[in-house]
């Protein structure tokens, strides 16, 4: 279409959101499923929401005072939420990713607004028995009616669920703050500590009461939130306290500049 409208002299480059997951650990990357299989269809943690992360990643660097210090010149050790529709997590270490919550495809790992997330394989089989469910509706009802939506029988918008007064969206918010303080405590143990943690995405950047879940209770691990900043945070700011050994940030995502970075390096080359 763009070879029509802009004619086939007009170079187009194409930047892939999975591709910053490619030099994933081996570990990470594996499923326990027999070799064979998963050689004969590539079968691996392809992980998603690539450029959101980088972008968190590159921004908080550029944001960071104290760049002197080695180990932030170097990158850091971060865990960057985006926090939309779609919801991923990952664990990167001076700019290359360890670990992520999304696998072979977007429905794995943390609650979305739609999406299961991680989900035991023994649902499913026992789903398609007893609902009488083909591929296509499982496939439909882990994607389109399960997490915030599915959970809580009104909504997948975390607008409408945080104030609604009704027990099941209460519930919905809370496994979705859970299961994402579960990953950022693994992910922890990952990086063997981390410098920050980042929020982006629509919920990650504009839904202080589900930051502040998220990070209810790690102060074992050294992150002290301010209720005053988190509650006042415009479009990027630090939220967690001065003497929070982690530091918490609010950051737009913006993967137009990583996207126009890439192009710029391919047509440059």
């Amino acid at each position: 279409a763009c070879r029509e409208v802009l004619g086939a002299d007009m170079p187009q480059v194409a930047v892939f959101d999975t591709a910053f997951y490619a030099q994933l650990p081996e570990v990470a990357a594996t499923y326990a499923l027999p070799h064979e299989l998963s050689a004969r269809h590539e079968l691996r943690r392809y992980g998603f929401h690539g450029l959101a992360h980088r972008a968190l990643w590159s921004r908080w660097r550029a944001l960071r005072p104290d760049i002197a210090r080695p180990d932030i010149a170097e990158g850091g050790r971060v865990i960057s939420f985006q926090l939309g529709a779609g919801c991923s997590v990952t664990a990167i270490d001076r700019g290359r990713p360890l670990d992520t919550s999304m696998g072979f495809s977007p429905l794995e790992g943390l609650v979305m607004a739609t999406r299961c997330g991680d989900l035991d394989p023994g649902l499913v089989t026992f789903l398609q028995r007893a609902e009488d469910l083909n591929v296509a509706d499982m496939e439909r009802l882990l994607n389109e009616g399960s997490g915030l939506r599915g959970v809580s029988g009104i909504s997948g918008d975390m607008r409408i669920l945080l104030a609604a007064d009704d027990p099941h969206a209460r519930l919905a918010v809370q496994l979705y703050c859970y299961r994402a303080r579960k990953y950022l405590g693994a992910y922890l143990a990952v990086l063997g500590g981390a410098d920050a943690i980042l929020f982006g995405g629509g919920v990650g950047e504009h839904a202080a009461a589900v930051r502040a879940g998220i990070l209810d209770g790690m102060d074992w691990a050294g992150i002290r939130l301010d209720d005053a900043a988190n509650a006042a945070v415009g479009r990027e700011g630090r939220i967690s306290a001065a003497d929070s050994r982690i530091e918490a940030w609010v950051i737009p995502v913006d993967e137009s500049r990583i996207l126009a970075q890439e192009a710029l390096a391919v047509m440059t080359v």
